[in-house]
């Protein structure tokens, strides 16, 4: 088997996670943009939502490490503009996902780089819940929102 976790985890109750070693996601803020987010394409998993650039860990690879390549990969997002704030976990048990929350330390243009962004766009906190988000990531907003302060 591969090292980088694309696959399936499967819950007991059949329902099915991506990333054999839990997923991590980058939730980027900037004081004046708002939050990055990544309309998902129409074909992915939850397809037609908007959420955060992430994907699937790989062995031995920190959420931090995986959020960061994610999301340079998926929104090229440049890892020496950003500074950590916090993260959070939802761990079911049998799989995890971890949102990394970054501050953008000045404002920059994310850019497609895969199939698997129809858009890319700053988003101002106040209207994020307005969009139709990710059901993972509209379930942690409310509590992110509240820490991002």
């Amino acid at each position: 088997m591969s090292g980088n976790g694309d696959t399936w985890v499967y819950g007991p109750d059949g329902r099915k996670f991506w990333g054999r070693f839990g997923a991590a996601g980058l939730l980027v803020h900037h004081l004046e943009l708002g939050v990055l987010l990544q309309h998902r394409a129409v074909w992915s998993h939850q397809g037609d939502t908007w959420g955060l650039p992430g994907g699937a860990r790989h062995e031995h690879e920190t959420a931090l490490e995986a959020a960061l390549r994610e999301a340079g990969e998926e929104a090229g997002v440049p890892a020496d503009l950003i500074s950590v704030q916090f993260s959070s976990v939802l761990d079911l048990g049998f799989w995890s996902y971890t949102t990394v929350v970054v501050r953008a330390t000045r404002p920059f243009e994310p850019v497609i780089s895969d199939r698997e962004s129809i858009e890319l766009r700053w988003v101002p906190t106040d209207e994020v819940g307005a969009l139709p988000l990710h059901p993972g990531f509209a379930a942690a907003w409310p509590g992110l929102l509240l820490r991002l302060g």
